[in-house]
């Protein structure tokens, strides 16, 4: 028995190593599962991770172009705002220029009005002055030529005598004006 034991011990084999049919049987099946995996399924992941790399690389290729044309479109906008506040500048100083302008040709006529009424006026003031002083002229000669003619007693009325008296008596009465306007002014 105890040979027995020993040659049965001696045929038994090691635990930890599986026989040989057993690890010809697993290699071959290794590299049938190796070669299907290489052949079929190894080309689909690549084939579907390539897609996904093209799909991820075309998104942010897009987004990058999508930034891009914003920040043209930025630069675009913040040029055409710095532009409409350059006209807006631009036409509010021609405004400014403008409204000066018209305040200036607004007094120019103010002005031109005020002088032709002015003129008108001084015109008009002169000529009531005139007739003024013709109808003083015209009552003054007719009650000089009655006083006279009744301090002398006899008629004056023949037009030459009676002119030439009215005449003499107003430049008489118009000198002492001015006499007596000149005598004012030195008083003073």
């Amino acid at each position: 028995m105890n040979t027995a034991l020993i040659i049965a011990a001696e045929e038994t084999h090691n635990p930890l190593v599986p026989p040989v049919y057993d690890i010809v049987w697993s290699l071959v099946a290794f590299v049938i599962i190796f070669l299907v995996f290489w052949r079929v399924v190894t080309p689909r992941i690549t084939k579907m991770l390539d897609e996904r790399t093209e799909a991820i690389e075309g998104g942010i290729k897009k987004a990058e172009a999508a930034q891009q044309q914003a920040a043209a479109a930025l630069d675009e906008y913040n040029k055409q705002l710095a532009d409409a506040r350059a006209e807006a500048s631009r036409i509010r100083e021609q405004a400014r220029a403008d409204a000066t302008a018209i305040g200036n040709e607004v007094r120019e006529q103010a002005s031109a009005d005020a002088a032709r009424i002015t003129s008108n006026a001084q015109a008009q003031i002169e000529a009531e002055r005139q007739s003024a002083l013709q109808s003083l002229r015209t009552e003054v000669g007719s009650l000089a030529l009655d006083l006279a003619s009744g301090v002398i007693g006899e008629s004056l009325k023949d037009d030459a005598k009676a002119t030439a008296v009215v005449d003499r008596f107003l430049a008489d009465l118009e000198s002492s004006k001015s006499v007596e306007a000149s005598q004012v002014e030195t008083e003073r």
